[in-house]
């Protein structure tokens, strides 16, 4: 039978594609992912000043899917294909082979461990860039797969700044890098000797003003770790500190009003309040003494008395009263007890929390996010209390391993915020993965306390900002934005040591090599500082030299081939940088002395040597280069090709894509100059940028 005439124009359609990569020398990126995370790694690659003439971008995602945040489907400049199984046909259908990386950035661990199997039976050699929750699982997965693997854990890397926020602290960000442990802290709680580099100022009247030039200024510092502890640490033992303080007829009355509801509550104390006042009556009017009245009174009470006639009447009186309290006394008590077993009961089954709690802690939703900041938290061990509509979140074994109450309900519901006492509690999470769900949530709880703190967690920048100034609800976070500089680095293949989160901005903190003939050789230090972009806090000589820190920096210290420069920068800042350090393109005529990204300079004696360095001299027009390569032969001798070519293999053919076909939707030719889209995913950075 003849194959039908819309599957060979499919067949032509994708072989005309394929022709055209090949002939397309910039570096290609497959990301498979649906939400916010997956836009911005897709946006950042897009965007990315390296290699010249840009990179391509495809992007796998679902056929049909409803995205929370912004859509990676709507990004400019990408190709689309939609498949509901990542398996060999579709990395085919993307073009992996030959690809510089692959992203798998679906939350499915399982999913994207077949997904990375698959990748690597079309392309062993492609760089492979795995999210996953479970770290167990993520530890196999480096020893099993034979490709290049980074397997990241966006719930890790954000739940610190969600447990600061919740503590009302900075975020404790720490990490190490050669021979230096550097945290991040306020102003105020380092030694200006410890200081490193400013990283924010929150009194700036455009908003929050990253790396800014004067660090006495500064809020925020980056500073070398002393032994101090990190103040959310701090935060939480003056809480555990608070809570053993309370008093015992406290914790006492607390627990025997959880026992009972308050109905029989209030009758158990009327009864007994009779009781003890007609005892203290009997006991004065038979004149005995007050262990004789007590033994009476409860003897009366509980087992009934003989009858006593020659007993004044006001006597008698009492004394059938006290019976009547007895006999109601008794029924009582065993509804007390039926009560709190029932309730208990009902507690085990359903999640319903009776007992009332105080100084506590709020999370809601238990997946990824939630269940690293609950076990966060309880590492501090404060209590937490945790809401989840499903009876079995993901976090649910944990929970019961921690101990930690799981009330099952709805958060927008003002039962289940007062089954987990909200009212009373230090602060409330909410980081289900719902961006309605969660606003409702967070405006339910401010009905029950108007000086409540909320962190609240929104995918969406802009609405989280607006949402913010609107109603005021405290603290947002996004997950994807913060993990994002990390998977870009390992994607990209950027050393990303660790990503410090600022309000609602991320600044990664990189070491990037320096380059023969790069931009940077031969340059003092004093360029790669770049205020509210670039901040250099140590350089590593050539030869494997011990690192120079930001203490014996001499910003006329000459810059030479083979240095690593490590640095604190926001995104476009470390593209810039990464330009910067990269090898000059194929064929391109060296810059003269004196020219623009030249300086002049002797022979160096040692590396790594001080020196003075005449001024630069003025920059001047550079002339024309010569003929040389195209940008895409620029662009495939970058850092991050996969595969770098001199000359293209062959010409690209001369066919229009389709607007879409067989699963694959628009992919322009030239990565499209998007200059609307931000640096920030909100609105603030426009100001603070």
């Amino acid at each position: 039978m003849a194959e039908p005439w819309r599957d060979r124009a499919r067949r032509a359609v994708e072989w005309n594609w394929r022709l055209r990569a090949v002939g397309d020398a910039r570096p290609h990126y497959v990301i498979c992912g649906k939400d916010a995370l997956a836009y911005y790694v897709a946006r950042a690659v897009l965007e990315s000043e390296l290699p010249v003439g840009g990179a391509r971008v495809t992007v796998v995602v679902p056929e049909r899917y409803r995205s929370n945040g912004p859509d990676v489907a709507g990004l400019r400049g990408v190709r689309v294909v939609r498949s509901d199984r990542l398996d060999v046909p579709t990395f085919e259908a993307a073009g992996l082979a030959g690809a510089a990386g692959l992203a798998l950035l679906h939350q499915d661990d399982v999913g994207n461990l077949y997904a990375a199997l698959c990748a690597q039976a079309v392309d062993q050699r492609v760089r492979q860039v795995l999210r996953m929750f479970n770290g167990t699982l993520a530890d196999g997965v480096r020893k099993l797969l034979k490709a290049r693997v980074e397997v990241l854990s966006d719930a890790e890397m954000a739940a610190p700044a969600f447990v600061a926020a919740a503590l009302g602290e900075v975020d404790p960000s720490s990490f190490q890098h050669r021979d230096k442990t550097l945290r991040v802290a306020r102003r105020a709680d380092v030694r200006p000797q410890d200081v490193v580099c400013a990283l924010a100022d929150f009194g700036a009247e455009q908003g929050v003003r990253l790396l800014p030039a004067e660090q006495a200024e500064a809020d925020l510092v980056l500073a070398e770790a002393t032994g101090q502890p990190p103040g959310t640490e701090v935060a939480a033992r003056r809480l555990v500190r608070a809570r053993r303080r309370r008093r015992p007829v406290t914790v006492l009355m607390g627990a025997v009003r959880g026992f009972a509801t308050r109905k029989i509550g209030i009758a158990v104390m009327l009864v007994l309040a009779l009781i003890a006042v007609l005892g203290a009556l009997i006991s004065r009017a038979e004149d005995v003494s007050p262990l004789e009245a007590l033994y009476l009174t409860l003897v009366t009470t509980l087992s009934g008395a003989d009858p006593d006639t020659n007993k004044a009447a006001d006597a008698q009186i009492m004394q059938v009263v006290l019976n009547l309290a007895g006999l109601a006394l008794i029924p009582l008590i065993t509804a007390v007890v039926v009560d709190g077993i029932v309730n208990a009961r009902l507690a085990l089954h359903t999640g319903r929390l009776q007992p009332a709690r105080e100084g506590h802690f709020v999370v809601v939703g238990l997946g990824n996010v939630g269940t690293r900041v609950m076990a966060q938290l309880r590492e501090y061990d404060v209590e937490v209390v945790a809401i989840d509509k499903n009876p079995e979140p993901r976090g649910a074994a944990l929970a019961r391993q921690l101990e930690v109450p799981l009330v099952v309900g709805d958060a927008a519901l003002p039962e289940t915020l007062a089954s987990a006492s909200v009212a009373d509690c230090q602060a409330l999470v909410v980081a289900s993965t719902d961006d309605v769900a969660n606003l409702e949530a967070a405006l339910a709880a401010r009905d029950l306390r108007d000086d409540l703190r909320v962190v609240l967690r929104l995918f969406d920048g802009d609405f989280a900002e607006r949402v913010e100034e609107t109603f005021a609800l405290g603290v947002s976070r996004s997950v994807s934005y913060l993990a994002a500089p990390a998977f870009i680095g390992a994607l990209t293949e950027r050393a990303v040591i660790t990503t410090i989160p600022v309000d609602r901005h991320a600044l990664p903190v990189a070491e990037v090599p320096v380059a023969p003939g790069s931009e940077l050789d031969g340059r003092p230090l004093d360029v790669v500082n770049r205020d509210g972009q670039v901040r250099l806090i140590a350089r590593t000589p050539a030869g494997g030299a011990k690192t120079i820190w930001w203490r014996d920096l001499e910003p006329r210290q000459v810059i030479f081939p083979g240095d690593r420069l490590t640095v604190v920068a926001r995104r476009r800042g470390l593209d810039w940088l990464t330009k910067q350090c990269a090898p000059p393109a194929v064929g391109k005529a060296p810059t003269p002395p004196g020219q623009l990204g030249s300086v002049p300079r002797s022979a160096p004696t040692s590396p790594g040597a001080a020196r003075p360095v005449g001024p630069p001299s003025l920059p001047t027009v550079e002339p024309a280069p010569p003929p040389g390569p195209t940008d895409q032969e620029v662009a495939a001798s970058a850092p991050g090709a996969a595969h770098p070519v001199s000359t293209p293999i062959s010409p690209p053919v001369a066919a229009v894509p389709p607007t879409q076909g067989a699963g694959v939707e628009h992919w322009p030719g030239e990565q499209s100059g998007d200059t609307g889209v931000r640096d920030e995913p909100d609105a603030s950075a426009t100001r603070s940028a």
